[in-house]
């Protein structure tokens, strides 16, 4: 037996497992997933910096600078105001979803998760949940501050908890929207400007900032069907005290459709393009 055979062999038996690993579950892989966003927010926290700064940038801007004439005080014009921002920041943030999706796909991390034996939408969901927290610091960083300048919700604890909830879910889902856009779209920068042109029209022209009651007819229609008027309405009403049960019945609805619509669109991307 040459000195080869000898090496061969001897590598083979090394390497020989008497039984095979128990293949990890879908929630395992899922949260090993979601880890590792986390693990990335550790390592490159510049990606909190929008997280953080936007929503003080906004908050402070339009308090200070129109709260007065909108409202008569910026006291009163907080009370109003901090849902809508908290709302608007959270659907923003939604964005990054895509953006890290895109970013991993063009350097070919994603195309090393396919070949592994998991659980093939693994590698999405958890980046999803990963993000969830990224949006649960958003909004105690927009709360924190709202209270800071005067924000007292009537619902107490358990209506701003219920609200955020909300959102939250309201969130999940619409990232789904986004991960489509980062598979589709050819780099970062891309998704990240279609989304914002997307965005932008959803979130100032509701009811984040003013009553719509204040604005054109043709105008006041569109706010009516626009998906962020309803989330607002509905975390405005629980953190008030005063939930509006069919606005907060009507998000989770949108919620369960956008999942049940573009989850499974986003995942025949993943399979067939990339």
């Amino acid at each position: 037996m040459t000195a080869v055979d000898i090496s061969t062999t001897t590598l083979r038996e090394a390497v020989a497992l008497e039984s095979h690993p128990t293949r990890p579950s879908a929630v395992s892989c899922s949260l090993t997933f979601a880890w590792r966003a986390l693990l990335k927010i550790k390592h490159v926290p510049e990606q909190l910096f929008d997280v953080l700064v936007s929503p003080v940038i906004f908050t402070l801007m339009f308090t200070y600078l129109f709260g007065g004439a909108l409202a008569g005080s910026t006291q009163t014009y907080i009370q109003f105001l901090l849902p809508g921002i908290l709302v608007q920041t959270i659907v923003i943030v939604t964005v990054y979803t895509g953006y890290t999706l895109n970013t991993d796909i063009t350097k070919g991390v994603f195309d090393r998760f396919r070949s592994l034996p998991i659980w093939r939408p693994a590698p999405i969901v958890g980046a999803l949940l990963g993000d969830t927290v990224r949006y649960t610091i958003a909004s105690i960083m927009c709360i924190g501050l709202g209270l800071i300048l005067g924000f007292r919700p009537e619902g107490g604890f358990v209506g701003v908890v219920a609200g955020v909830a909300l959102l939250l879910v309201f969130a999940f889902a619409l990232s789904w929207i986004f991960t489509i856009l980062g598979l589709l779209l050819r780099t970062p920068n891309a998704v990240m400007g279609v989304s914002m042109m997307v965005l932008m029209p959803l979130t100032f022209a509701s009811n984040i900032f003013v009553d719509p009651a204040t604005m054109p007819s043709g105008l006041q229609r569109f706010v009516e069907l626009n998906p962020v008027t309803h989330v607002v309405t509905a975390v405005r009403g629980l953190m008030a005290g005063v939930p509006d049960t069919g606005e907060v019945v009507t998000v989770l609805v949108s919620a369960v459709v956008m999942t049940a619509v573009f989850a499974p669109i986003t995942m025949h991307l993943y399979r067939t393009k990339h």
